[in-house]
């Protein structure tokens, strides 16, 4: 028997796609025919039978007014997306494997801690050797700034706030704890309450605040009504932890990223243990640049890895 989304790709016409992309880019359906040598109520009937298709309203429309529904805005980015593939085939086929090369520029955020990622990277070295990539460590803004600026081919950060230019999927889920370092008077103590916490000194990263990226991390701080004064703050995470180590508080950090830190007794474990705040890490990515092949594939390769796993296998810890 036929699955749905098998019986959806073989009876989707799949000039409907370019026609609706040519719509969104024109912003409207006469300048869409005429972009396309194609009468407009030839226009209008094809984004018919795509909504039909896509069982949503694409476009709002009248004689005044034309705007790009938010199902509509989707379809258009994974549009945009499936036309770059299909431009670079041709180009893929008169290659071989071994002989894509190339230079991908990386953004990230302080120490990603994702196997998951490092699973997907290796895999592509291993087909592609001959490209080179250089990794730029800076604060999720900056990360974003730099895809934005085609400084760098993707990037992997929290999201603060969306850019406009920049398609965000969570490529991981970490658990954030609340730890203290061994000069804290806390460390090595057991049944510790979330009140113990109450008036402690605090360090932290610079979007632990409600409007910020660590919003979960706030939100838990602001419900349990901590009041003591923030010490220190980072956009780094390997800073944070060294202010926490040193003693000047405890503070917020990735459990998984810490788990030696720990062992070796470095860090002490502070309640919640369990219930931990989550917080997403987005692949950052731009889908209207201009690309190298070797930056294409490695998107592409990303991105059908994160479509291929549930978030779940992705989740730490």
């Amino acid at each position: 028997m036929v699955g749905p989304r098998r019986r959806f790709v073989w009876e989707l016409d799949w000039n409907l796609l370019r026609t609706f992309m040519v719509i969104v880019q024109e912003k409207g359906l006469t300048a869409a025919g005429e972009k396309l040598s194609l009468k407009q109520p030839t226009i209008s009937n094809a984004l018919r039978r795509l909504e039909i298709h896509m069982d949503c309203r694409l476009i709002e429309r009248n004689a005044s007014h034309f705007a790009v529904t938010p199902a509509g805005q989707r379809l258009f980015s994974e549009c945009v997306a499936l036309f770059d593939i299909v431009s670079g085939l041709p180009q893929h086929m008169e290659e071989l494997p071994g002989d894509v090369t190339g230079h991908i520029d990386i953004a990230l955020a302080s120490h990603v801690v994702c196997p998951f990622f490092d699973e997907v990277l290796a895999a592509f070295h291993r087909a592609f050797p001959q490209v080179t990539m250089s990794m730029t460590v800076s604060s999720s803004r900056d990360v974003a700034a730099a895809v934005a600026n085609r400084d760098a081919c993707f990037g992997v950060c929290l999201m603060e706030e969306r850019h406009p230019k920049l398609e965000y999927e969570v490529l991981y889920r970490e658990g954030f704890g609340y730890f203290c370092g061994v000069r804290h008077p806390l460390f090595g103590k057991s049944n510790i309450a979330l009140s113990d916490l109450r008036h402690e000194p605090y360090v932290s990263f610079k979007t632990d605040q409600m409007s910020g990226a660590l919003w979960p991390v706030a939100l838990l701080r602001q419900q349990e009504g901590f009041e003591g004064a923030t010490i220190g703050t980072s956009t780094h995470l390997e800073e944070v932890k060294r202010l926490i180590i040193a003693g000047f508080g405890f503070g917020p950090l990735p459990i998984h990223v810490v788990e030696d830190d720990v062992r070796s007794g470095r860090l002490w474990r502070l309640p919640p243990y369990e219930s931990a705040p989550m917080v997403d890490v987005h692949l950052v990515h731009d889908r209207s640049a201009r690309r190298g092949r070797a930056e294409n594939i490695l998107v592409a390769e990303l991105r059908q890895a994160i479509a291929a796993r549930p978030i779940e296998t992705r989740t730490y810890p």
